[in-house]
């Protein structure tokens, strides 16, 4: 499908809302110099314009299959793959002692999202790819690092997390796969997992699994748990693939979309895996993989907003239909007042998504450079927002795109569902969307609200800095963030959990709103409140920003109503 890389919206949002240039200026970025970050955006631009775009189709119309036991990738993947790999946008993030460029996250956030929205289902491969590495790069042994990092940063190998079981669900604690020690310093692991993007594939090498499994006598519940990491073909003495472990793809699963991205059931039988981190430590190294992959994933929401917004655009200034109430009209469904609400709205929700992510990214980037805590807070903060927000808008958006289409919109000819199709899953891997607003609610306000805090001193800093040029936004910003802060006063205050868990998806959401209004209202300051930025924050703030009251009412009512109803009653 036709797509356009967003490259002004990324320039503008670097230079003049989020500051880039002080991740640039701090030692371990420096080499991320203004001409370096424009040529990396323009060439990924190219290539998820010209190489990835064409994939979308490919993968929705020829999944991938399993063939006696051999994964075969849609048409074209494995030269879209190859097309990533050798331009070196797997290794972006990644340190250069191993070959990595060691770019920015807000960079690498940036091209995932044109790669994403090119075409989501081969996006995937590399995103678990990247995850992996940094989880190496934070927990393996040198020997691990070695041997792996060079291959999976090169893209001659890829990697995949796997986590859930049959059984287990989102209970991690619940796992059941073995890890037994064989002796000579490796495990053999034994055990199902389920779901598991890009579990195996017919491009690379060798296919390397981060394996969540529980040593005997291990404790139970999470803190029993370690991780493994169990590649496909175990490595000779040169590091080169060897002999085949002892693992299998049992079956690939029917979803829904993403047909072009093979979800596996694995299996493994003894396979021969090596200890990441301390015995029993499990999920703290998976976490490092899990976070990567939460901004990933919201960014992928991004992604399919931004590529159904761009295939609703299309439409709508192609299709005639009705006579237009406005003068000078194109004469297409584009001068409707609703079809233009619609597409207003994709595309301011589109840049809050979009500047929300890269703040994350940000503040990840500076954590890096700095160490300093507050920014890591503030990464942490941002993370389930980021992923919540971001996938629930690109369903939103994708099915508005539908919308748009009207009847034309539901029928798969015209690619306008596959974007609805292959969203959907985003707000329920890597952690529900409403397990990311539990989280929210309970692990980041263990702080008692500093760090959320910290940012309504920001955004009511920059309300006031702007009540004189800009009061029509500023007044509402501001009037949103004093209740926003007095609602995660009274989340801090409850107690009892269930009261905040009952609110969180809702408090989430709020939250997201009125981050989205600070954003625009930046966008205007630095556009001087004229001109299209200005138009869009105008639309995103007076029409789209008041959700947010009706949002963290709900969210402050407790969780008695959510009981209100007996199961009896429920079913009766």
């Amino acid at each position: 499908m036709p797509y356009r890389a967003p490259l002004s919206d990324y320039r503008f949002l670097f230079d003049q809302v989020l500051d880039l240039t002080q991740v640039t200026a701090t030692e371990r970025f420096a080499e991320a110099t203004p001409d370096m970050i424009e040529a990396i955006l323009t060439e990924a631009g190219r290539m998820c314009e010209e190489i990835l775009a064409p994939l979308q189709r490919n993968g929705d119309l020829t999944p991938a299959k399993l063939e006696n036991g051999v994964v075969r990738t849609s048409p074209g993947f494995a030269d879209g793959y190859r097309a990533i790999a050798d331009g070196g946008w797997v290794s972006m993030g990644a340190d250069p002692e191993h070959g990595g460029m060691g770019l920015p996250m807000a960079l690498v956030s940036a091209v995932n999202e044109m790669m994403g929205a090119a075409c989501l289902s081969l996006q995937l491969n590399p995103l678990m790819t990247q995850g992996q590495i940094e989880a190496l790069e934070h927990h393996a042994s040198d020997a691990i690092k070695e041997t792996y990092l060079p291959k999976l940063i090169s893209g001659e190998w890829c990697g995949t997390m796997n986590l859930t079981e049959p059984q287990a669900g989102s209970d991690v604690g619940a796992l059941s796969t073995k890890a037994v020690a064989n002796g000579d310093g490796s495990y053999a692991v034994t055990g199902q997992k389920i779901y598991i993007s890009w579990g195996d594939n017919d491009f690379t090498g060798n296919v390397c699994h981060l394996v969540l499994a529980r040593l005997p006598d291990a404790a139970p519940g999470t803190k029993g748990i370690s991780l493994f990491l169990v590649p496909k073909y175990l490595p000779d003495e040169e590091g080169n693939p060897g002999r085949t472990n002892d693992l299998k793809v049992v079956s690939l699963e029917h979803k829904m979309g993403l047909h072009g991205s093979p979800t596996a059931v694995m299996q493994y039988d003894g396979a021969t895996g090596w200890l990441i981190g301390e015995e029993n430590d499990g999920m703290r190294a998976m976490f490092t993989m899990m976070n990567n992959a939460r901004l990933g994933v919201g960014i992928q929401g991004l992604s399919v907003a931004e590529g159904a917004y761009q295939h609703a655009l299309a439409y709508a200034q192609e299709r005639k239909q009705g006579r237009v109430p406005v003068s000078d009209g194109t004469g297409t469904i584009i001068d409707h007042a609703d079809v233009r609400r619609m597409l207003m709205t994709m595309k301011a929700n589109i840049f809050a998504v979009r500047a929300i992510a890269l703040a994350c990214a940000v503040a990840i980037d500076m954590k890096t450079a700095t160490g300093d805590a507050e920014w890591g807070a503030r990464a942490a903060l941002l993370t389930p927002i980021v992923k919540a927000f971001g996938t629930d808008t690109g369903i939103a958006v994708a099915e508005m795109g539908v919308q748009v289409h009207g009847g034309m919109g539901y029928i798969e000819e015209t690619g306008a569902a596959q974007y609805s199709r292959d969203v959907r899953v985003t707000a329920i891997y890597e952690g529900t969307n409403g397990i990311q607003a539990m989280d929210l609610v309970g692990r980041k306000l263990m702080d008692g609200g500093e760090a959320a805090f910290r940012l309504m001193d920001e955004i009511e800093a920059v309300a006031e800095r702007t009540r004189g040029t800009l009061s029509d936004l500023a007044e509402p910003v501001w009037e949103a963030a004093e209740t926003l802060r007095e609602t995660i006063e009274w989340m801090v205050a409850q107690k009892d959990m269930n009261n905040r868990f009952a609110g969180s998806v809702p408090f989430l959401k709020g939250f997201a709103r009125v981050l989205g209004a600070h954003f625009h209202l930046l966008a205007a300051e630095a556009e001087g409140g004229d001109g299209p930025r200005s138009g869009l924050a105008r639309f995103y703030i007076k029409r789209m920003l008041p959700e947010y009251a009706g949002a963290l009412t709900h969210a402050r009512e407790g969780a008695d109503g959510v009981y209100a109803l007996g199961i009896e009653e429920l079913v009766s």
